[in-house]
């Protein structure tokens, strides 16, 4: 599906890939509806739009509140007229811990946000986009939703579940008028850890792990919708451990605990 002139709505829209989401999408013509937890980060995002802003519209929810959700495709339509994309990038993690030291509350927000809000967007628009010439809905999973990641087991089950979901929509909507998109982002230099309000894990040494940046990202989504590719992979590492875990699973999971390990409490 060309993007140009089509309304496209990004969640997590005020920072990291759903920022750089807006900004590509927008540079190839298309209306974005943009929403975010944070009215602040979205005025930054449309002052630093210019003229490109009269193609933005804000809207400031919790992805995982079900009654925004619901009234959201109302004021998308009121402000942009019609609706035919959907793109869930709202995201958070979960402290760098073992489920063992992990509480209810930090276990229910990552699940709530994750899994919950990307179900409640998809329920609230796809009557919407069913009635389009033609529509389409990405879903972001991680590179933890298909390979276990010790510290963000919890992360990585609501983004396992986000995965199999967006899967299932797929066999669902194959003959319809609406493609699917499966996201699964590597090691992406956003500022997730931080909106997440995580304390980010000292790293021994000092070394720094290769992150791809947050526009390469949203390029590459913005091709991988474009394109309607069913599961579109952000990433060396994420494209290697996806290979790996498909090859030898067993070896991909002690290869990652032990690269964990000096970054998890003891």
């Amino acid at each position: 599906m060309k993007l140009e002139n089509k309304v496209v709505v990004v969640t997590g829209a005020g920072s990291g890939i759903g920022k750089e989401l807006v900004l590509a999408l927008l540079a190839r013509g298309a209306k974005v509806a943009a929403v975010d937890l944070r009215e602040e980060s979205l005025q930054e995002l449309k002052k630093s739009v210019g003229e490109k802003a009269k193609h933005l519209s804000t809207h400031t929810l919790d992805v995982s509140d079900k009654a925004a959700v619901e009234n959201l495709p109302k004021d998308v339509i009121a402000k942009q007229e019609n609706i035919d994309c959907v793109v869930n990038d709202a995201g958070i993690i979960q402290p760098f811990v073992k489920v063992n030291d992990l509480d209810y509350d930090a276990i229910d927000k990552v699940m709530n946000v994750n899994f919950y809000g990307t179900l409640y967007m998809v329920k609230a628009f796809l009557p919407h986009l069913l009635k389009r010439p033609e529509a389409h809905i990405a879903n972001v999973s991680s590179m933890g939703g298909f390979l276990p990641v010790p510290g963000q087991s919890i992360y990585g089950a609501s983004k396992a579940a986000v995965k199999l979901f967006t899967e299932g929509l797929y066999a669902e909507l194959i003959d319809t008028n609406v493609g699917v998109s499966v996201i699964f982002p590597g090691a992406t230099a956003t500022n997730i850890t931080k909106n997440s309000g995580v304390e980010a894990p000292k790293v021994e040494g000092g070394k720094e792990y290769k992150t791809l940046p947050a526009s390469e990202a949203a390029r590459l989504i913005v091709e991988g919708i474009e394109n309607n590719k069913p599961q579109i992979f952000l990433g060396s590492d994420c494209k290697t451990m996806s290979y790996l875990y498909r090859l030898s699973p067993l070896y991909a999971i002690k290869l990652i605990a032990k690269q964990m390990k000096a970054l998890l409490p003891k």
